[in-house]
């Protein structure tokens, strides 16, 4: 069996960018209350937003996906979830909250992941729901070409239970230590988990459910505010990229953490510095509603949709934004880029 043990191995992470990453964060979690306090009732509606968007896409990811107007009634809890998909995307809404609103009193330890796994489920019917697999799984993907091919063989199912014990005693030793940083833990926690792959379904939900949980026992929460689950789903290839990196020589220790680590913070940082540029905005006082609108797209490099405007100005109506993309269009000073759903806007670098 695995040792789990990280007394060592978060030494060998502290490159020069792992460092910058830790520090960028920190500077972030240090503003992190003043943000908290600059608007309250905006950041209200961030978080109805970021869970939103967590739901949708953690299960995205997964192939479990509804309607955009059902997702927003189910996960506001306005209708009762009718397919299987739905049902799973409800469990999903449930778990999320309760991680949101009891977080300091769910300890990292097997009965926490084997409860919050059964809620996941509560609404499918299914019998797995709280229950390690009774079977040995693996990881397959498509090549593209119809053939199927065997990426990594987690640990046997009867190696299940106390593989998870130990990887959370682990955590929990080492994070106790002044001199450790759990923002190195966290992810190092994360990929381990995956790779015991404890149940026959949800695993990869459940590990980005206790990434918000282990971020947010540490006081980090911009997780609430920005969808961390939304970051990782926008980078799914290279999510998936660095975990086989990360994985190959799991079963003899010899594995490296560094991509997944890596990636992992820097998704981390990324949400903290959408967090930031948002809650900017909630200090333009003066500014009218088309005016903010306007600075959003000025301020983003690159190309933005009209939802990218809308989760971050969440108290500005559809309307309002529609109105004013059309004027800025008309006075030249965005570009309109594609069309129909796919349809995004970028500031005119070129005349302003």
């Amino acid at each position: 069996m695995r040792i789990y043990d990280y007394e060592d191995k978060w030494q060998e992470l502290l490159e020069p960018d792992i460092v910058s990453l830790l520090t960028t964060i920190h500077e972030y979690r240090g503003k992190e209350t003043l943000y908290m306090e600059a608007k309250r009732d905006a950041l209200t509606q961030l978080m109805e937003v970021a869970k939103i968007q967590s739901t949708d896409a953690s299960n995205r990811i997964e192939g479990i996906y509804t309607s955009d107007e059902r997702l927003r009634k189910i996960v506001m809890d306005k209708t009762a979830p009718k397919s299987r998909n739905e049902r799973e995307i409800a469990g999903y809404r449930d778990v999320l909250t309760t991680i949101h609103e009891s977080y300091d009193y769910i300890p990292i330890k097997a009965s926490s992941i084997l409860q919050l796994h059964r809620d996941l489920y509560k609404f499918s019917g299914s019998s797995i729901g709280g229950h390690y697999k009774v079977s040995d799984n693996e990881i397959s993907e498509n090549d593209g070409q119809g053939n199927i091919i065997v990426r990594f063989r987690p640990v046997p199912a009867w190696e299940t239970s106390e593989s998870v014990d130990k990887l959370c005693e682990a955590y929990n030793r080492i994070v106790e230590k002044p001199d450790v940083d759990p923002l190195l833990i966290m992810p190092m926690f994360i990929l381990d988990f995956l790779c015991i792959h404890p149940f026959s379904d949800g695993n990869g939900r459940m590990s980005r459910l206790f990434t918000l949980l282990m971020l947010y026992r540490n006081k980090y929460h911009v997780g609430k505010y920005i969808s961390i689950e939304k970051v990782i789903s926008d980078s799914k290839e290279t999510y998936y990229e660095v975990l086989r990196e990360s994985s190959v020589g799991w079963h003899e220790g010899k594995n490296t953490y560094l991509p997944f680590v890596r990636y992992m913070l820097g998704t981390v940082a990324a949400a903290y510095r959408e967090f930031s540029g948002r809650v900017s905005l909630f200090s333009t006082r003066g500014l009218s509603k088309s005016e903010i609108i306007r600075e959003v797209i000025k301020e983003t490099i690159g190309k933005i949709t009209k939802a990218e405007i809308m989760a971050r100005c969440p108290d500005i109506s559809h309307t309002t934004v529609q109105r004013t993309l059309k004027e800025l269009q008309e006075n030249g000073e965005i570009i309109k880029i594609g069309g129909g759903r796919y349809t995004s806007y970028t500031w005119n670098r070129e005349d302003k």
